[in-house]
């Protein structure tokens, strides 16, 4: 029988999986909806599952977990390696936006 905790992180893991997926697809609105259920996960595992807990865990279980924690940080950095550039875009969107503004208001043009 699967340890309860396993059973947190493997749902994690496939929750990670669909992240990377959301991300390949440039789908922003998928991925952050996939990183608010992962988050609540997270969450009910460390109320449910303390860390005196979570020390006993069998070595099968063990070497799984770390197993999963490995690929959701390797799922991670891809997700990353895909946000970044769009955030970046983001921010000179944004930052360009703020200057104009700026101008104007210094100008007394209306915005817009």
């Amino acid at each position: 029988m699967m340890d309860a905790t396993i059973s947190f992180y493997e749902s994690m893991s496939s929750l990670s999986s669909a992240m990377t997926e959301a991300a390949r697809a440039n789908d922003w609105d998928e991925l952050c909806r996939l990183e608010t259920e992962v988050a609540g996960l997270r969450d009910l595992l460390a109320l449910q599952d303390p860390p005196q807990r979570q020390s006993q865990l069998g070595e099968a279980d063990r070497q799984r977990k770390m197993a999963l924690i490995r690929k959701m940080l390797a799922d991670d950095r891809e997700i990353r390696a895909h946000a970044e550039p769009w955030l970046d875009n983001v921010r000179v969107l944004l930052s360009s936006g703020s200057r104009q503004r700026a101008l104007n208001s210094a100008y007394g043009m209306p915005s817009g």
